[in-house]
């Protein structure tokens, strides 16, 4: 399994050294030798075409898909264009910028920072999916996708998130609002770091050191990518 990571951001300078960017947290999820290439978006690096890669993995990021960044139409013009020429996955600001792209809209959520391992319910069952009924995976967001884009599937959702996973009918792409690469202390360490700004804090780390379905996850996106 190969992928090229569009980096859309990057973890608080205060955990970088000890956990690393997001590209090294998925190639710690998806194994060695998984990703083959990184292009920093914020920076105005894209690849020169779709068709330099099998695949690509879009990231989380502190941006919101609506703010007025000079990196975010290209991303969307570079998604459009790969659309159907390439795997797409998306996570988080991944998730959200695939929908925007595709047809879809995002919105601050009334609700307020989604944080800790969150209970989803699975409604729709893909190929690349196995038999579970449920998944629990760490979260930290506060945008989320309120209308679907026209061609995709509702694969899991709950009551916060009602559109968490999706997968596309008109391409081969899919997306997470969660974070499979998160590891239970990184998401731990993110959530105080903002304890200022979030209620329940407390509650939110302790709900991390219950079974998570992050490698779950990793061989849904491994299946994905690698599928005909």
């Amino acid at each position: 399994m190969n992928v090229a990571i569009l980096e859309t951001g990057s973890p608080p300078p205060e955990l970088e050294p000890r956990f690393g960017r997001y590209p090294a947290m998925f190639a710690r999820l998806l194994g060695p030798g998984s990703v083959e290439a990184t292009y920093d978006v914020t920076r105005g690096n894209l690849p020169g075409g779709v068709l330099d890669h099998h695949a690509y993995l879009i990231t989380g990021s502190a941006a919101g898909v609506y703010d007025d960044l000079p990196w975010i139409a290209p991303l969307k013009q570079f998604l459009r264009e790969a659309r159907g020429k390439a795997r797409l996955v998306g996570v988080c600001f991944g998730h959200q910028i695939m929908a925007e792209s595709f047809g879809g809209r995002v919105a601050r959520s009334a609700k307020g920072w989604a944080v800790g391992l969150r209970q989803y319910q699975v409604l729709d069952r893909a190929s690349w999916m196995d038999k579970a009924e449920c998944i629990a995976v760490p979260v930290s967001h506060q945008d989320q996708v309120i209308e679907q884009p026209p061609s995709s599937r509702l694969l899991v959702g709950c009551a916060y998130d009602s559109a968490a996973i999706l997968a596309y009918e008109d391409q081969p792409a899919i997306s997470f609002q969660c974070h499979p690469e998160f590891e239970p202390e990184y998401a731990a360490a993110l959530i105080d770091l903002r304890r200022a700004s979030l209620n329940a804090a407390d509650a939110a780390i302790a709900s991390l050191n219950k079974p998570n379905d992050n490698q779950r996850l990793a061989g849904w996106i491994r299946r994905f990518i690698d599928g005909p």
